[in-house]
């Protein structure tokens, strides 16, 4: 008998436990939650997340303040983001460089994206474009994988860092177009425009963002978008694909994850509301004024094309002998 009473109240407390848990999971947020940027404070990542941070806490009604943990190729922020408790209160902006290229460039990777967190939901795309200079010939993709073809490995382009997604999909349209480019490494994007300005180099491939001023200016040609639909920046520049390159994409993304083990409840909360957040026309124009372009498609649809972009970039650096230590 008392066995039973025993069994009845360890029951009992148990419903009670999670009566407790539902009710606070559907309470979420009832405190401010934590934003990790695993990139310093002015990047395109940075601005992405002060957006969403912002909106989400008018729609919460608690704070949600962005925490910047730069350096290390964005892996301090991630094992920041990782060894939170996982309750909710504490949420990744995710980038395609430090879930699915640090993975397939670096050796020792100290965490594992898919197996120590959660995609929440995507919030943008980060095209990315072939550019070059007005002093240069070129004019067109044609008139580059020509002249890459007439002198392997005689023409350069610019990167805006070694293992960057700009840097694999340089690669990937080396491999795919059959030419020999050499790259030229840069410590960032600044650097890049630089050279490209001053005709040292004389192609670049980077983001909209660092580059558009000079494409309208005219200084800089913008020969084709890699990603794959064009660059709502540049609308009459085509896309690699359309110019004889089917299936072609090369480009960066970003979104929102959480350390496995967070309460299904408020993921499928968090994915709900940066879903509607995202489907507003002023949200959407301010993320294509920071460079960038909206992604909200569904999570299923997102944790797919994560994964298909996480095998894209490893056969891609396994390729070219892209590796890190």
């Amino acid at each position: 008998m008392i066995r039973q009473l025993r069994r009845l109240a360890a029951a009992a407390l148990a419903l009670a436990l999670c009566a407790l848990g539902t009710v606070a999971h559907a309470q979420y947020p009832n405190k401010p939650v934590r934003l990790i940027v695993p990139y310093p404070a002015g990047q395109a990542t940075d601005i992405a997340a002060r957006l969403i941070a912002e909106a989400l806490s008018k729609e919460w009604g608690h704070q949600v303040f962005v925490e910047n943990i730069g350096g290390g190729a964005a892996i301090p922020g991630v094992l920041a983001a990782r060894d939170a408790r996982p309750d909710g209160y504490t949420l990744l902006m995710s980038t395609s460089a430090a879930m699915v290229v640090n993975p397939a460039i670096i050796q020792k990777l100290p965490y594992n994206p898919f197996n120590d967190f959660v995609l929440i939901a995507p919030v943008f795309r980060n095209p990315l474009v072939i550019v070059a200079n007005d002093k240069s010939p070129y004019h067109s993709l044609k008139d580059i994988v020509d002249a890459a073809k007439k002198a392997p490995g005689k023409l350069n382009w610019g990167y805006p860092g070694a293992g960057t997604t700009q840097h694999l999909t340089g690669e990937l349209f080396k491999y795919t177009a059959g030419i020999d480019i050499q790259g030229v490494m840069y410590k960032g994007s600044a650097q890049a425009v630089t050279d490209l300005l001053g005709d040292t180099i004389q192609l670049s491939i980077d983001g909209v963002s660092p580059n558009l001023q000079h494409i309208k200016s005219g200084k800089f040609r913008a020969i084709a978008s890699t990603g794959a639909t064009r660059a709502p920046q540049l609308p009459d520049v085509p896309t690699v694909a359309e110019l004889g390159y089917p299936g072609f994409s090369g480009e960066g993304w970003g979104g929102v994850a959480v350390t496995k083990g967070a309460p299904q409840e408020i993921v499928a909360k968090v994915a709900a509301d940066l879903h509607k957040i995202l489907a507003d026309p002023a949200m959407q124009q301010r993320l294509v004024n920071a460079g960038l372009m909206v992604d909200n498609q569904p999570r299923d649809e997102w944790i797919a094309f994560a994964r298909k972009t996480l095998v894209q970039w490893g056969e891609v650096a396994r390729r070219a002998n892209i590796k890190v230590d």
